[in-house]
């Protein structure tokens, strides 16, 4: 009987971010089907691991450098797989440190008969050069799956629907929620982006927060801004004010966990739900809500992710945007909840596949899908 393989993730991610548990912890999941699970979470705060669902049997490291060393050991014995990070890389050479470290580990695994493996992936910019510098690690992979259409025609290959959509209801309770009364859902709820990598970023307008108050009123809808980034909440408590809505905050003592299992619960009680953060409509959208990108710019990430699954103009510009033609436009998109759930359950069955693709490699074996998993 061949000896079991070893698998090499990386689970390390922004922590203040459950959307990085989110994308992350189906991977892993995957990833454990193949193999022992060697995976890196670097100084993780308490419940973080817990949030991903690391521990057990996996071996976890806290060190980069020692999980770097044991994967280069387990490739020289021949039983080393490796799985990319999912989630956005930024195309400069800073963002791109890890897939150029990666290299000659990764060509040591090929070299010795194991694979690597990128899924869920997705690029922030566009240049030619960085391309150009991602082609080794590129030609390197075994298999490739990027994260939207875009991304798979800037390097090359196939898109996947973003994992984050394999988290949440239950297929068959998904399918409950598809033909479900509108008026069973009564909340709608806002999350908007504070971080500032590049610049201050700017605050609602009043016909952006009339705009919003309005739509709620129309559909008798409770308002609720949450936190599911704990860096927003500043953001989160004024927006509320300005709103009049209720706040589902992160109290900076609470664990990824409780915190993720608050905020589900509210998505399921949630008809629309509105932010500029993906994975903050994904994990709404996974429990039952319409989902709708709510921009304070043009940025296309939102909408892009979607498209991937087949849902096409799921975001709203907000920029300069009077309160009626907001309003309008919320009630469009969310007129469209269930058709939009049924593409989900589409893009779910796309994941079952990548899925079976892995264990295939990894096992020489096809895994049987499971129903999607509530977070």
């Amino acid at each position: 009987m061949p000896a079991e393989r070893d698998v090499f993730a990386v689970g390390r991610g922004q922590y203040e971010n459950i959307g990085d548990i989110i994308l992350r912890r189906p991977l892993l999941r995957w990833a454990r089907e193949g193999g022992r699970l060697h995976v890196y979470v670097g100084r993780s705060p308490a419940g973080y691991d817990d949030g991903l669902g690391v521990g057990g049997a996996d071996v976890v490291y806290r060190s980069l450098s020692k999980w770097y060393l044991a994967l280069l050991a387990s490739a020289l014995r021949g039983r080393a797989s490796t799985i990319y990070k999912p989630g956005e890389i930024q195309l400069t050479l800073i963002g791109m440190k890890e897939h150029v470290v990666m290299l000659p580990a990764a060509a040591l695994v090929r070299l010795r008969g194991g694979t690597v493996s990128r899924i869920g992936v997705g690029a922030r910019n566009f240049a030619p050069l960085p391309r150009a510098i991602m082609w080794p690690s590129n030609a390197l992979a075994s298999y490739s799956r990027w994260r939207d259409d875009r991304t798979a025609a800037y390097f090359g290959g196939e898109a996947m629907p973003d994992l984050g959509f394999a988290e949440g209801m239950p297929d068959e309770e998904l399918r409950e929620a598809i033909i479900e009364a509108p008026r069973a859902r009564d909340v709608m709820v806002i999350s908007l982006r504070d971080d500032t990598e590049v610049a201050p970023r700017p605050y609602p307008s009043k016909a952006w927060l009339d705009g919003v108050s309005d739509f709620a009123r129309s559909e008798g809808l409770t308002l609720w801004v949450v936190t599911q980034v704990s860096v927003d909440d500043d953001r989160s408590r004024r927006l509320a004010v300005d709103l009049g809505a209720q706040l589902l905050g992160w109290d900076e003592l609470a664990d990824h966990g409780p915190q993720e299992a608050r905020l589900r619960a509210l998505y399921r009680r949630t008809r629309v739900a509105a932010s500029d953060r993906l994975h903050v409509i994904i994990a709404a959208f996974t429990e039952g809500a319409a989902p709708v990108g709510l921009q304070l710019d043009d940025s296309d990430k939102v909408s892009r992710h979607f498209s991937t699954i087949g849902i096409e103009d799921v975001s709203i510009n907000t920029t300069g945007m009077p309160a009626g033609d907001l309003a309008e436009s919320l009630s469009r998109i969310a007129g469209k909840r269930r058709e939009m759930l049924e593409k989900l359950l589409v893009a779910r069955a796309r994941l079952a596949s990548v899925r079976a693709d892995l264990s295939q490699l990894l096992t020489g074996a096809a895994s049987v899908p499971e129903e999607a998993p509530v977070g």
